[in-house]
């Protein structure tokens, strides 16, 4: 099989495209027929070994998928072959990844794709999805009525926070950037959108919702609690899913005082059977029109390389050279 692969973790330039042999099955597993790929920025650290995973070499990239069951295992009782499944989870703890012609994946981490639902929408929706759906359901245990505000919510995981928060019928604030961005939030239907760079975001906060938010979804990499808590209700809640290096300053005060909670979680860390939850809900919504996630290119995975390259400068670098997620079809 074809496949974007590493022998050693280092640059986006480590990326080779080229044969590999096709993998084999054990019982419990699932021979996938890739069909689309994505790329998310976790895909970039591990294959610059930022994430201190022992990685079989040599090593096939990519967390997500969605294509066509080609195989499958003895013990396997959900697929056969020629159903249409999605997934993420990969080219994690061990596992290899998504950017190859072929992947074998664990029964327990694939879901049957909806009819009517492309392969570029479940590849591009996986990880993300998964992501938001286990940070305001599992973590939040967000209620219908509550106000959930999205920082960063014109992101990857952002944008997908604000549609499922309305989806489970909450009040949306998102912040963001620049006009543009204010606009695609508003379009993804945020109540209220608030520009950080020309606003302060607690005034606006205390102005427009004298209240505060029960929920704050954090997306930077390195957090300020300080708008955050102070925009908090009493026993409001924080969620924040990225940083890993991040060592920010933290007022104790205003937090305990206000009796908030602030929780993390790692996506490939939760159980399978909260990811297979979240993933009954981003297929009912898929199919409903509810959730889309943007798709900024569609590339080949010749182009592989490429892409972890612009992602991490728009990650890491804030460049703000990537609109969408970046998915490879073979």
């Amino acid at each position: 099989m074809r496949a974007a692969y590493i022998e050693q973790t280092g640059p986006a330039s480590n990326i080779k495209v080229g044969e590999l042999p096709d993998p084999t099955l054990t019982a419990n597993q699932v021979l996938v027929r890739v069909k689309v790929a994505a790329l998310n920025p976790v895909d970039t650290y591990i294959r610059a070994g930022h994430v201190p995973f022992e990685l079989p070499m040599p090593f096939v990239v990519g967390c997500d998928l969605a294509g066509v069951v080609e195989a499958v295992g003895d013990d396997v009782t959900k697929f056969e072959p020629g159903d249409r499944v999605w997934g993420s989870n990969q080219g994690l703890l061990g596992r290899q990844g998504t950017f190859a012609e072929l992947a074998a994946v664990d029964e327990q981490w694939l879901y049957p794709t909806p009819e009517g639902v492309t392969d570029e929408a479940a590849a591009a929706t996986a990880l993300v999805g998964i992501t938001a759906h286990l940070g305001l359901v599992e973590e939040a245990r967000i209620q219908e009525g509550e106000t959930v505000l999205v920082s960063g919510g014109s992101g990857g995981v952002g944008s997908t926070v604000v549609q499922m928060a309305k989806a489970h019928g909450n009040r949306v604030v998102a912040t963001t950037s620049n006009q543009a961005k204010v606009e695609y939030c508003q379009r993804l239907g945020a109540d209220l959108v608030i520009n950080y760079r020309t606003e302060n975001v607690a005034e606006r906060v205390r102005e427009e919702l004298p209240d505060g938010v029960n929920v704050w979804w954090e997306t930077a990499r390195t957090p300020n609690f300080e708008p955050a808590f102070a925009s908090l209700t009493l026993g409001g809640r924080m969620v924040i899913m990225a940083g890993r290096d991040a060592r920010p300053e933290f007022p104790v005060g205003p937090f305990y005082s206000n009796c908030n909670k602030l929780l993390g979680f790692v996506m490939f860390l939760a159980s399978a059977k909260a990811q297979a939850n979240a993933a009954d809900d981003i297929n009912r919504w898929l199919t409903d029109g509810v959730l889309k996630t943007r798709v900024d290119r569609i590339a080949t995975l010749e182009d592989t390389a490429e892409l972890h390259a612009l992602q991490e400068s728009s990650t890491i670098d804030a460049e703000d050279k990537v609109t969408g997620k970046l998915l490879v079809r073979m």
